[in-house]
């Protein structure tokens, strides 16, 4: 199918669903999810921001905000993954173990709601990575429109740039906990320093940016042509976060990429493959 035909699909297997749950962050894939959602079913369509200690505190507000200029019918959940020890501990299913948290949540407030469906913005591109959160989804019967209808991250941020939604370039944004190893506790500390580190060199103009967590030491990956900046501004960016609570900065020279924090996962793969 060409563009215009999977947006139709889209539109029209949301329609068919009468009333449905968005689980929405104000990314580009789930708010392009809330805003089609939001023409096919009006107020039929609900969309819910799950606040917990992994959301990153600008992007709670950046959220609400695009919601209320969007106009959707939408509502703040604050639940603490913090409380969930297995989370804590970091385990390579970390992510597994949030989500089984999230649908939890979002099934509650469906049913308080009346409502059947619930849908998440995962798309085709997703599963190019290592995401477990997808088994736990499928596990609680969270439906993906955008696999359904055979849209990748490309074609969304299309549609986005089509439909006119400010967010349609807007670089990917994940948890806060991703920016911690795997296996190294997540902590509320930690994870707000990260969240400060971050929302202080995007302050800088640095973006897409990740600041990695490894015990004492932040790594901070940002795009290549900005990393000459980077090193002009090292005393001050040093400073900042060393005041921030770190004791070591570091620039890493391959660059942004987002799942970083996965290679360690694919080299060990790769090792047991070669055994």
């Amino acid at each position: 199918m060409n563009l215009p035909d999977k947006l139709e699909y889209l539109k029209k297997r949301i329609s068919d669903k009468k009333r449905i749950l968005v689980a929405y962050s104000g990314g580009v894939d789930s708010s392009l999810l809330a805003a089609v959602a939001q023409d096919a079913l009006g107020e039929n369509a609900l969309a819910v921001i799950l606040d917990c200690e992994t959301l990153p505190r600008s992007e709670l507000l950046n959220a609400r905000a695009l919601a209320d200029l969007l106009g959707l019918n939408y509502r703040v959940a604050e639940f603490s993954i913090l409380k969930d020890e297995q989370f804590c501990s970091n385990p390579a299913s970390r992510c597994y173990i949030c989500k089984k948290r999230s649908a939890a949540i979002l099934k509650s407030i469906a049913l308080e709601e009346g409502i059947s469906c619930i849908a998440d913005g995962v798309n085709l591109s997703d599963y190019d990575d290592y995401r477990p959160g997808i088994a736990a989804c499928d596990e609680e019967g969270i439906w993906h429109p955008f696999v359904d209808a055979a849209i990748t991250k490309e074609d969304i941020r299309a549609l986005a740039k089509e439909l006119d939604l400010r967010v349609w370039n807007k670089p990917s944004a994940a948890c806060l906990a991703s920016r911690i190893p795997y296996g190294q506790p997540i902590t509320g500390e930690r994870l707000k320093m990260v969240d400060e580190a971050e929302q202080y060199l995007m302050s800088l103009g640095f973006l897409p940016i990740r600041v990695r967590s490894h015990g004492c030491l932040a790594r901070i990956e940002l795009q290549k042509q900005d990393m000459s900046r980077a090193v002009i501004c090292g005393d001050e960016i040093a400073g900042k976060l060393k005041a921030i609570g770190f004791d070591y900065v570091a620039l890493d020279l391959v660059g942004f990429r987002s799942g970083s924090m996965n290679e360690s996962l694919k080299k060990e793969a790769a090792a047991k493959e070669a055994l």
